[in-house]
């Protein structure tokens, strides 16, 4: 059995420099991509729990902290949604060489969509070109694991239009995969064989935090450039910034059709007070070409970390 050894990478440069932590598991593909919520991190309850799951079934695992969070450098009143999504992809270029599964909690949804559509965008038949924005590569450095080179990025990824071509089941992909990668893959080239998104908070800073706000809340983001959101997850309330809402307007995706070109498992609880169930049901409509299974606990809150919640999202982690 592999060890899940810590590394690190640096992502950007000069003042944007900042030193992200990442966990390693060896093993067989399709490797677990593990991505965390807003003020999470990688030593979660869900995250730790996947790892020793991938340990047990001998198949590689990746977990990270994104700046500000967990392990990590980085100012979280300085990060926003665009900075989390280049660490993701500096990480998963970095240390994925093969098929992955996407596994995003929350926030860690809306980010595993992205990062799907920014490796889709950079497309199967050019496996050997970087991401279309965000770092270009990585190079490993002595005692310091592997450091990134940061590249200007357009504001955002444009959503490809959908192919039309049927694809194999999500079971099929993955024996597929296991047996010697996508055809249209490079073997030393990350690529994406499906999604499991827990309570996927996709275009929250906008949906689930901006339209809901009361006007002395946004006035307040708008002259002071912060308000300190009370957490029931926290004795310290979460800041949130006004870079943070007007960055996030780069990333948004359900005003159209989510093309991810792998399928895509959703847990999700009908108790969860952040994350409403009809937002997951909103997201599957709009993810209606692929291949989507929406599952909705009745009893389950928003961090769906109890046993039960475990084994489910371990089923649906197998599939694949």
């Amino acid at each position: 059995m592999s060890e899940s050894v810590p590394r690190s990478i640096e992502v950007g440069t000069g003042a944007s420099a900042r030193r992200i932590a990442v966990r390693v598991r060896d093993g067989a593909a399709p490797a677990l991509f593990w991505l965390g919520g807003f003020k999470s991190d990688m030593g979660g309850t869900k995250a730790v729990a996947l790892d020793e799951w991938a340990a047990a079934q001998g198949r590689a695992c990746v977990r990270f902290d994104y700046s500000g969070h967990g392990e990590s450098g980085g100012d979280f009143t300085a990060s926003t949604i665009g900075r989390w999504l280049e660490e993701s992809a500096a990480v998963f270029e970095a240390f994925v060489k093969g098929p992955a599964v996407l596994i995003g909690s929350s926030m860690g949804g809306w980010l595993a969509l992205l990062l799907a559509q920014a490796l889709r965008q950079r497309g199967a038949t050019n496996p050997g070109l970087p991401l279309p924005w965000g770092e270009v590569g990585a190079r490993s450095v002595p005692g310091e694991g592997v450091r990134t080179i940061e590249r200007q990025r357009p504001p955002h990824p444009t959503p490809l239009l959908p192919s039309g071509r049927s694809r194999p089941s999500s079971r099929a992909m993955g024996e597929r995969e296991r047996a010697g990668g996508r055809a249209t893959a490079s073997a030393n080239t990350g690529s994406v064989s499906g999604l499991v998104l827990i309570a996927p908070a996709v275009d929250f800073t906008e949906e689930l935090m901006w339209k809901r706000f009361p006007d002395e809340v946004k006035q307040q983001i708008e002259t002071q450039g912060f308000w300190q959101r009370p957490s029931q997850y926290s004795e310290a309330p979460y800041p949130i910034t006004r870079d943070l809402i007007e960055e996030g307007r780069k990333h948004l995706l359900l005003g159209g059709l989510i093309e991810t070109g792998c399928p895509v498992r959703i847990l999700q609880g009908v108790k969860d007070p952040d994350v409403p169930w009809q937002h997951a049901v909103e997201l599957s409509s709009r993810l209606a070409r692929d291949d989507v299974v929406l599952t909705l606990v009745k009893d389950g809150d928003h961090r769906l970390s109890r046993p039960e919640d475990i084994e489910r999202l371990i089923a649906a982690v197998a599939e694949f």
